[in-house]
């Protein structure tokens, strides 16, 4: 968050190195992503989900690096898997980012209801706060 992604690459390697975890692995794919290094965050969040299958954040993030690099069908996919994974606090992301879709593929009814679930479950989510609210208003 400080722009020292190297040193937390170098951090959460060291991390993994001792311990495994899924958070790890997905914090460390997070890290790569700032780096624009989205195949790597990719083959890292892999990895969380081979330790924990029902954490939700790798399918989300992976979801995330795979819109970023304009692959969308691949991207629904991943974001169903993280809105039905077993542990996951945050779901309110997948459903932006399926939001974010739909809406790049002008299925508006589509966008408005996932933004909508986003707030459901986070009413105080700005993006998808804006998101609706631009969408809506557009639609009007």
């Amino acid at each position: 968050m400080k722009g020292k992604t190297n040193e937390a690459i170098a951090l959460y390697k060291r991390s993994i190195a001792a311990c495994e975890t899924a958070e790890a692995y997905t914090f460390l794919g997070w890290a790569y992503s700032q780096q624009n290094k989205y195949e790597d965050a990719i083959e890292q969040c892999k990895y969380a989900i081979e330790i924990d299958p029902d954490f939700g954040n790798p399918y989300n993030d992976i979801g995330s690096y795979l819109i970023a690099l304009g692959r969308f069908d691949e991207a629904v996919t991943w974001l169903e898997l993280a809105i039905a994974a077993k542990r996951y606090e945050s779901r309110h992301f997948p459903h932006f980012n399926l939001g974010k879709i739909f809406e790049r593929r002008g299925m508006w009814e589509e966008a408005l209801a996932e933004y909508e679930s986003a707030l459901e479950i986070d009413p105080n989510y700005k993006l998808a706060q804006d998101a609706f609210l631009r969408l809506h208003a557009m639609r009007n």
